[in-house]
């Protein structure tokens, strides 16, 4: 599990949600997850729905933000699960062992291990810059990722902030997902974008010789 993990904003009509979708999934997207905080149940099936499509003709992973029940109903590859959101144990439940279940950890590595021990697939660290979409996150640092990687096995998923230009450092740092929003979905071209966050990890060359058993 490395490589861009794409996170849909808040507030963009449905054809520009799926036409950036599209285009950020085809030029090479690992992971996409759907994130509504709206009450609107039909338009979040038909766009979660609507996704995992666009993530099945791409080969990329389909995932929920928090919504266990929506990641159900629409046969979605997992869900991510915050501090304040439904509980592990509920998401392995009702998704089954094979689900993906993606823990946010903030800059806490005590809630990673604990993650990793009850069988998360994924630790999320951040934010590590300014984020427009959390504002009040927690700020999680460089150096948490190199010294994280030999207490985890779990691939490392880095937020908050990521441009192009700070990929190369968080991934040479240890991360192994690079989740992203703003410079994807405000990208004068989401397409492009992609490529050059992708090709960050493709010319990475700082896991050579090392066993990294996080990533696939």
């Amino acid at each position: 599990m490395r490589g861009l993990y794409a996170i849909t904003p808040d507030g963009v009509d449905e054809p520009e949600l799926l036409s950036r979708s599209r285009d950020i999934l085809a030029a090479g997207a690992v992971m996409l997850q759907y994130r509504d905080k709206s009450d609107d149940t039909q338009k979040r099936q038909r766009q979660a729905q609507s996704l995992l499509t666009l993530c099945r003709d791409h080969n990329a992973l389909c995932i929920i933000n928090d919504d266990i029940e929506l990641a159900a109903a629409v046969g979605a590859d997992g869900v991510h699960l915050g501090r304040d959101d439904d509980t592990y144990s509920h998401a392995r439940q009702r998704l089954g062992e094979h689900a993906i279940v993606g823990i946010s950890c903030y800059n806490d590595i005590q809630r990673a291990q604990h993650a990793q021990q009850i069988g998360a697939s994924y630790a999320a660290f951040g934010a590590f810059f300014p984020s427009q979409t959390k504002p009040h996150a927690p700020r999680a640092q460089l150096e948490q990722l190199d010294r994280q990687r030999s207490q985890l096995a779990i691939p490392q998923c880095a937020i908050g902030g990521i441009t192009t230009q700070r990929a190369p450092e968080l991934i040479r740092a240890g991360a192994d997902l690079l989740a992203v929003i703003t410079a994807l979905y405000e990208a004068q071209d989401s397409a492009e974008a992609t490529r050059q966050f992708v090709a960050h990890f493709e010319h990475d060359h700082s896991r050579l010789g090392r066993d990294n058993t996080g990533a696939t």
